[in-house]
């Protein structure tokens, strides 16, 4: 089976995807009366498993509404000892380089895993471990805050696969990670 790491995110104008205290609210600035999932079942339907930092997991149990993910969610933490009981069996804790930890999800029969989080994403991409990115570019500027992207070791290419708008407003583009 191909394996493929991917990220779906969404993204300020000016590179942000959490506001200075964290704040993911203007996220749903744009009125979605259509109940448009921007493509994101359509992108979980070809996901095996998720990969996240500590933060994220720490964000998503923050959430008042029940557990998000169907799918086994890998939490990254030099910190964390255990999962929370409320998550156990939902969420499994991982420790190690980013290659071992991804071995032992493959080894677990995961291998379309999707990579959440700013700094996971950021220390996939310097580890050159990301094959895919789908950005969702949000009308505003947050002047601050939590970056999606940071320097790498090297200069990447992808290709620009496909892009959407959605809601008239959120642009959403897709690329894939240029091998040579």
């Amino acid at each position: 089976m191909d394996k493929k790491n991917s990220v779906f995110i969404g993204v300020s104008i000016d590179g942000y995807i959490a506001d200075r205290n964290g704040g993911l609210e203007w996220l749903d600035m744009i009125p979605n009366t259509e109940n448009s999932d921007m493509g994101y079942f359509e992108f979980m339907s070809e996901i095996d498993a998720l990969v996240m930092g500590r933060t994220t997991f720490e964000t998503v149990c923050s959430f008042d509404v029940a557990w998000p993910y169907e799918k086994p969610v890998f939490v990254l933490s030099s910190t964390m000892h255990e999962i929370p009981e409320s998550h156990k069996g939902k969420a499994f804790l991982v420790k190690g380089s980013l290659q071992d930890i991804l071995r032992q999800i493959h080894e677990q029969g995961f291998h379309r895993i999707y990579i959440d989080g700013g700094t996971t994403i950021q220390n996939f991409l310097k580890a050159d471990l990301i094959d895919e990115i789908v950005i969702s570019t949000i009308p505003v500027m947050l002047g601050g805050g939590a970056p999606l992207f940071s320097d790498l070791p090297q200069h990447m290419e992808f290709e620009l696969v496909k892009t959407r708008t959605y809601l008239d407003q959120i642009n959403q583009a897709h690329y894939k990670r240029k091998r040579t």
